[in-house]
Parts: structure tokens; sequence; C-alpha cells
């Protein structure tokens, strides 16, 4: 495939797309999507909007480790990601490991592996509560519906955020590209489960997975924003009670 193939879309948005009840405040969402207008399943040769939107999202993150599904066997299903110091992340589902172009519009971002995934059982639990979560996915719409994103938060409250994607119809987009991340300085999630607003199966490529936990932002959490600010009008109150030297002589 050629460039010539891709119609741009990159969308950051600041303070997430949609919240269930109990509501929590939303996430900070990072979106770009590449669009093969002609429905080719072969590889897009480049996809800019989806890299920008990557690239944003890690720049609010400090040592984090991205997961490419290389050093995993293909077939292997629901394995255990290991990020350091993020924890791991369970895959579960019906979804397996899988390489190369399946010749239907999935294929890998990076090298060769991917995880094939489908929206009605796919799910992710975290070892340790997570502030950001970040992904490539690929052919994700072509048959309608947009992909949602399910996360519960420490405490058992959830967030729904739709990701936003172009809807097909009878594959006229298949092997389109999206990333989509979020970054939530405010709320902390153990797990997060993918879905269709449509009701259907939407079989999609999952790719280069990112996860951060708090210490991992680059952005300062709100109870140290309150401190901050706090200090900052204690020393100003302080200056004005002084006043001005008084002048000797």
């Amino acid at each position: 495939m050629h460039n010539m193939h891709l119609m741009p879309r990159l969308l950051l948005v600041l303070g997430g797309l949609a919240a269930a009840t109990p509501a929590l405040a939303a996430p900070t969402v990072f979106f770009g999507e590449d669009i093969n207008s002609l429905g080719d399943p072969n590889t897009l040769a480049a996809v800019p909007n989806s890299d920008a939107a990557r690239a944003a999202f890690l720049s609010q993150l400090s040592g984090v480790q991205t997961e490419s599904f290389e050093g995993i066997a293909v077939g292997v299903a629901n394995p255990v990601l290991n990020f350091g110091p993020a924890g791991t992340a369970a895959l579960s589902g019906s979804g397996r490991v899988q390489a190369g172009n399946d010749g239907a519009g999935r294929y890998p971002i990076s090298i060769n592996n991917y995880y094939y995934a489908g929206t009605d059982d796919f799910s992710i639990v975290f070892s340790q509560p997570v502030s950001a979560f970040g992904f490539y996915g690929i052919d994700i719409g072509d048959f309608g519906g947009q992909l949602t994103l399910l996360l519960t938060a420490v405490g058992g409250a959830t967030t729904l955020l739709s990701v936003g994607n172009i809807i097909g119809n009878g594959g006229d987009i298949s092997g389109s590209v999206l990333y989509f991340g979020f970054v939530d300085p405010a709320t902390v999630f153990t797990s997060l489960s993918f879905g269709n607003n449509s009701g259907g199966l939407d079989v999609f490529g999952f790719d280069n997975m990112t996860i951060g936990v708090p210490e991992q932002l680059n952005v300062p959490e709100p109870w140290t924003l309150g401190l901050l600010g706090s200090g900052l009008l204690g020393l100003g109150m302080v200056r004005r009670r002084a006043g001005p030297a008084p002048r000797l002589g």
C-alpha cells in the first residue's frame, strides 16, 4: 500500500469521551487514525496520524515499557505480559498471538507478531493499578460499530470510553490503523474490557501495548497541585503581612 490510500484523522482530546455511573473524572485521551480508503487488506506503508497520537501519549510518561508480542510464540492465548515496574497485565478471551498479514486486514505494526483479538471477550487485568494505557488497533470498524473500552477503577467504579474510530461497511476500510491511549492522574484502574457499541463482533489486530502506573506519569498528581497551590498562597500572605522594610535614619 502507498500513502495515497491514507485518509488523515488525528485527534487529541482533553477530558475523555464518555463516563458511566458512578461518574469519575474523565481521562485525557490521545487518538489518531489512518484510514485505508480503498479497503485493501495489505499493510499500510505509513500511519502518521496513529504514530503522532502515540508520541503525544508517550510524552506524558517516563520509564514505561511497550509489549510488541515478538517474544511470545505464535498461537499462545491469554499471555501474562511483564511491564517491569508497572507490574503485569493478564490478557483473557479467545485471542491469540499471530504472525504476519492474515489477508483480511490484520497485521503487525512492528516486525512480525501481534495479538489477534475480538471485541466480544477481550479483557486485561493489571497486577498494579494503572493510570495510563495505549495501543495500536488494526482493522477496527470495517464492518460497523465503534470500539469501546470499559475501565474499572479501584473500588469498582467504571468509565466507558468510545474510541471514536470511523465506521465502515462490508470491509470497505479493511487494513486501517489507529492508536488510542489515555492518561488519568486522578484515577487508577485495575482492569479494562473491549467492546463494540453496535453490539456485534469486530476482530482486530492489537499491538504495541503500553501501560503506566502513577509513578510513571510526567504530570503532578491532583493532591500535589493542591499542596503546591496552598504553599504559594501562604507565601504570598506572609509577604503581604510583612510589608515594606522600615527605613533607617
